[in-house]
């Protein structure tokens, strides 16, 4: 039977890793054998250091989804949503009680959630096969839903432009099988969409990558990162993370790749105040699985092991210093020397 707790610290957490590679081995369960600098956080380049606070250490906050994805911060509320897909719903933990509780059901299999300028949620829907925005009142409003007449494949990310441009890719995950969405057919190439919810008008901005999956914009907003997670029963699959040039806030250049990520694949990414890149990762073997951090010059400086493959991540906290990770049955939380990059 499948355990369901709501859990507000890794006192409640479930059973230890075995020995790692990175160090000693890490137990999940005891707070008593937390040791500083938690050996989980790994330290490649000199210049990462100063992101692992050397008195912090990896928490799990919750056990019981089936595939967590799509945290978001709230810091008006003081608490994070993120979608647990193949359970049809979205959760809320909350900051000052560490309680988790469903924050929609169904959800249409939500996949990633971010705000927009006003504060509003915006979710990409795999059941659905679109976008929507959660007005103040909590209102549902459709952003989009089709592209040239023809429904969109599965939405899977989503970022919000400083302009209010709403940037969203669409892999197509969610109609794969009925696990994550339903079983259909796809009728638009895998692209990379932007919509003015102004006019309602949308745009193919990349249309010429395997799989796009997250997506997160540079500091300044003048970089564009797409991760293309297509399997390896392709001969051409990807597992790069690309980088483009955002020409006036509406269309993209020079795409060329930032980082390949070698056996595994990077699904969600975030950009901290410094320009780097923290990127949810997997798929590559147990010393693979967690958050991988990369320079602006991509270079891997360091990693933040989990026993589960990440799925995505996001900063928040009072000071956006906290990262948060969703990974795949459990979210978990790290207080790291960076900050979020306050957007949109």
């Amino acid at each position: 039977m499948q355990r369901r707790a709501f859990l507000s610290t890794a006192a409640a957490a479930g059973a230890s890793l075995a020995a790692s590679p990175w160090g000693a081995a890490k137990d999940w369960s005891l707070p008593k054998l937390t040791k500083y600098p938690d050996p989980a956080i790994e330290v490649l380049h000199p210049s990462f250091a100063k992101y692992r606070q050397n008195n912090a250490a990896i928490e799990r906050l919750y056990t019981g989804a089936r595939w967590a994805e799509g945290p978001v911060w709230f810091g008006d509320g003081r608490y994070l949503l993120f979608s647990d897909i193949p359970n049809n719903r979205m959760l809320r933990w909350l900051e000052d009680t560490g309680e988790v509780s469903v924050f929609r059901s169904p959800s249409n299999y939500a996949n990633g959630n971010t705000r927009d300028k006003q504060g509003r949620l915006i979710t990409c829907e795999h059941d659905s096969r679109r976008v929507t925005r959660t007005e103040l009142d909590g209102t549902v409003t459709v952003l989009m839903d089709h592209y040239q007449g023809k429904p969109f494949n599965a939405p899977n990310d989503v970022v919000v432009h400083s302009n209010g441009s709403i940037w969203f890719t669409d892999p197509g995950y969610g109609i794969m099988s009925n696990y994550e969405g339903h079983k259909d057919k796809f009728e638009l190439p895998r692209n990379v969409y932007r919509l003015d919810p102004k006019t309602g008008a949308a745009t193919v901005v990349e249309g010429d990558m395997r799989r796009p999956n997250g997506v997160c914009f540079s500091p300044d907003e003048k970089l564009l990162y797409i991760c293309d997670t297509s399997g390896t029963e392709s001969p051409d699959y990807s597992h790069d993370i690309r980088v483009y040039d955002v020409v006036d806030g509406v269309r993209l250049a020079n795409g060329r790749v930032f980082v390949n990520m070698g056996e595994g694949i990077a699904d969600g990414i975030r950009a901290d105040a410094d320009g780097n890149i923290w990127a949810g990762a997997g798929w590559g073997g147990e010393d693979y699985n967690g958050v991988h951090i990369i320079s602006p010059a991509g270079e891997l400086i360091g990693k933040i092991h989990l026993p589960e493959i990440c799925a995505n991540i996001c900063f928040g906290g009072a000071k956006r210093d906290r990262l948060f990770m969703a990974a795949s049955t459990s979210l978990y939380a790290l207080y790291v020397g960076t900050q979020g990059v306050l957007r949109p």
